[in-house]
């Protein structure tokens, strides 16, 4: 079955164009070396690139679609190894603007060991967090097919602002609006704020995609969470997912709902499994393969990914994953 057979004409038009612009941040990551280690036993360290809609971006272009990130980087060293890793992951870095001052970019120091795990986020005085409405209005945004945003861009101005602005242009050039929740307690001012924005950017988005958790979150109950990715469904977004970890996923369109599973994998790391389910996810819609079968393919690529150190190095490319699907055993079932 045809994406067009799950979905509208024009979502599906647009994700059959392969062109993202993706906005939000791009980090340096530091893991300890070998995996293992413990941060504070840790007496060398590796870097790579970091950051949720960095390595989205670097997932999508490793399955051969284009990704142009549109962000803020500090303006100096870090921020130059951010453009360099971009680079070297075919990310188009047009719109990625280097600022200067005292505006840092995030920081995370992130063990790479499922038990008792721990990631060190430094985010004061975020570069990132300084997008503004100037940046968003130099996209050419009929040359993509589809925006992609994260939660983290809502939690602060200008960015807010901006990316609002941003999805008004997007919208008008006839994108796709696609939004992973990517709820980061520590990033928002309060929970209500963060309940009250991400609920505005999901009734304008198309795609949307979270966890039980930040449904639920999204709902003001818990219990709530799934009733609150059906409403959104039902109120006009095409594709609704909502992920349950090892239950896998419910799936929601506007005239059908399943539930799918997932590819057990011996996890080195619980990190970027959510970056690569969206890059692996938004890669398949683009290449025309059904609703049910892109949600598989986005859990095998999470599955990966947490088998691997790093994030943006361990997403698969389309060769890895297609290698992956013929020698794995198949998701589980419920």
């Amino acid at each position: 079955m045809s994406l067009a057979d799950d979905i509208n004409s024009r979502l599906a038009d647009c994700l059959s164009r392969n062109a993202f612009v993706v906005i939000g941040r791009a980090g340096m990551d530091f893991y300890p070396d070998p995996p293992g280690t413990r941060n504070e036993d840790a007496s060398q360290f590796v870097a790579h690139l970091g950051g949720s809609s960095a390595n989205i971006s670097v997932a999508i272009a490793k399955h051969g679609g284009k990704a142009s990130l549109m962000t803020c980087v500090s303006d100096d060293s870090v921020g130059r190894f951010c453009l360099n890793q971009l680079a070297r992951y075919g990310v188009d870095s047009a719109h990625v603007r280097s600022i200067a001052g005292e505006f840092r970019n995030s920081l995370a120091v992130s063990e790479s060991r499922v038990e008792e795990h721990q990631t060190v986020i430094y985010r004061n005085g975020a570069a990132d967090f300084q997008m503004n409405k100037s940046d968003v209005e130099s996209v050419d945004y009929p040359a993509f097919g589809a925006l992609i945003t994260t939660g983290t861009v809502l939690a602060a101005e200008p960015s807010r602002a901006a990316a609002f602005h941003a999805f008004e242009l997007a919208r008008k050039a006839g994108c796709a609006l696609i939004f992973d929740i990517d709820y980061r307690p520590y990033s928002w001012a309060s929970a209500e704020e963060a309940a009250q924005v991400y609920s505005r950017a999901g009734e304008l988005c198309d795609i949307i995609v979270g966890n039980d958790v930040e449904f639920g979150f999204m709902a003001g109950d818990y219990d709530k969470g799934l009733e609150k990715a059906r409403e959104l469904a039902a109120n006009g977004a095409g594709i609704v997912i909502y992920k349950m970890g090892e239950k896998g996923a419910i799936t929601i369109t506007a005239d059908n709902e399943f539930h799918t599973g997932i590819y057990p994998a011996e996890a080195l790391k619980p990190t970027g499994a959510g970056d690569s389910f969206m890059g692996g996810l938004v890669a398949s819609l683009a290449a025309n393969y059904g609703v049910k079968e892109s949600v598989l393919r986005g859990s095998a690529c999470a599955s990966m990914v947490v088998s691997r150190v790093g994030c943006a190095p361990a997403m698969p490319s389309k060769e890895e994953l297609a290698t992956f699907l013929a020698t794995h055993p198949g998701p589980t079932t419920h």
